[in-house]
């Protein structure tokens, strides 16, 4: 693992919910969520339909992401493909224990695999 890029993350900002923002906004649904160690935008995995957490990294460059699943700490930087070491960020450190993956309970589809990347 490489060392995290300084100006990529920010300990301080707290999570933008509990969720993916934008599948939130649309009705939709997740695989597992990432947050932004840069502002705290929280969407979705790459094997999400949507795909929001690169999509933001694309929109914003903001490059660094860490799991936002319970038990995973773990960093990853799009703009080199890697895996890093990071900070302890604000918390919450993950979505709430209740909120299945894939979730949120009550969005996902029955054939939800046959929609995965």
């Amino acid at each position: 693992m490489s060392s995290s890029p300084e100006h990529a993350i920010d300990p301080n900002v707290a999570p933008s919910g509990a969720g993916c923002v934008e599948c939130d906004a649309a009705g939709g649904w997740w695989v597992h969520l990432r947050r932004c160690a840069q502002c705290g935008h929280v969407g979705c995995c790459d094997s999400s339909p949507a795909q929001h957490a690169t999509a933001h990294f694309t929109a914003t460059g903001h490059p660094v992401v860490q799991s936002f699943e319970p038990g995973e700490d773990w960093f990853w930087d799009y703009s080199t493909n890697d895996a890093l070491d990071g900070p302890e960020l604000a918390g919450p450190a993950h979505h709430p224990l209740d909120q299945p993956a894939p979730g949120p309970a009550g969005r996902v589809p029955a054939d939800w695999q046959s929609h995965i990347h």
